[in-house]
């Protein structure tokens, strides 16, 4: 049971990578797993689904943009469950959708989501963190979703992506060397290929995937749980040495 007492946030909970996640950490013996989403119904099925195996999980609104949110969100999961012990800030929205590249709307609305809602996450998680911390528990582990947009540049991709996802990778190391000496460890995921999001567009589109695999070593596109079992990697205390690194699950198409 690789996340045996601990508490769990999942940002982006209800569905794809997020709800993997979720389901897995529950699995694995967390004793809380909160799912946070804007997606209620959704949220509240993968709890339900959580609870049906077995698990423990609670359901949260939560629109990481919001700063008051965010603090809510934290303080509620600490009170209802007695700390925070690892944060996966999933929550995002897709570039490929966009037929404007430079379209201003579009990069504060990916910068918003993808990379704010990422240091707000930080910011209330880990305080929580270092104060559980101080009383006497083990630290924490906060995992940060990137992508390899966040390592490469792309030229189908809004650019408020890859600036998102770029920025996420450097606040991840920035925290990693900012709160070593409270114990808690931050680090970055970069998804491959994946199944489409709800918000993708061109990296949804049968063509533009094929063309895409042809740059994959493993010649084919990622799932949901290969990313979360990197995740619970990071999660657990298997990585305790392991802060400020860059996990890339892309089978193999950055290494070209």
């Amino acid at each position: 049971m690789r996340m045996k007492d601990k508490v769990a946030l999942v940002t982006g909970g209800a569905s794809g990578m997020g709800a993997a996640t979720a389901r897995l950490f529950a699995r694995e013996g967390a004793k809380a797993v909160v799912v946070a989403d804007l997606l209620d119904k959704e949220g509240a099925a993968v709890v339900a689904d959580i609870e049906k195996a077995g698990g423990r999980a609670t359901y949260m609104h939560l629109d990481v943009t919001d700063e008051a949110q965010w603090k809510d969100a934290v303080d509620r999961t600490v009170a209802q469950h007695g700390g925070l012990d690892v944060l996966v800030n999933n929550a995002g929205i897709s570039g490929s959708g966009e037929q404007d590249l430079y379209d201003t709307a579009a990069w504060n609305r990916l910068m918003g989501i993808n990379a704010t809602g990422v240091f707000l996450g930080m910011k209330y998680g880990i305080a929580a963190m270092k104060k559980g911390h101080a009383q006497g528990r083990k630290g924490g582990s906060v995992i940060n979703l990137s992508s390899i947009s966040g390592i490469t540049g792309q030229g189908y991709i809004h650019v408020g992506y890859n600036a998102s996802k770029g920025a996420v990778r450097l606040i991840s190391k920035a925290g990693a060397a900012q709160h070593g000496k409270d114990g808690i460890r931050v680090n970055s995921v970069h998804p491959g290929l994946m199944p489409p999001m709800r918000t993708s567009g061109r990296t949804a589109d049968p063509v533009m995937r094929a063309k895409t695999l042809k740059g994959v070593p493993l010649g084919r596109a990622g799932e949901v749980d290969e990313v979360a079992y990197a995740i619970l990697f990071l999660a657990s205390d298997e990585s305790s040495y392991v802060t400020g690194a860059e996990l890339v699950v892309d089978g193999g198409w950055t290494a070209i």
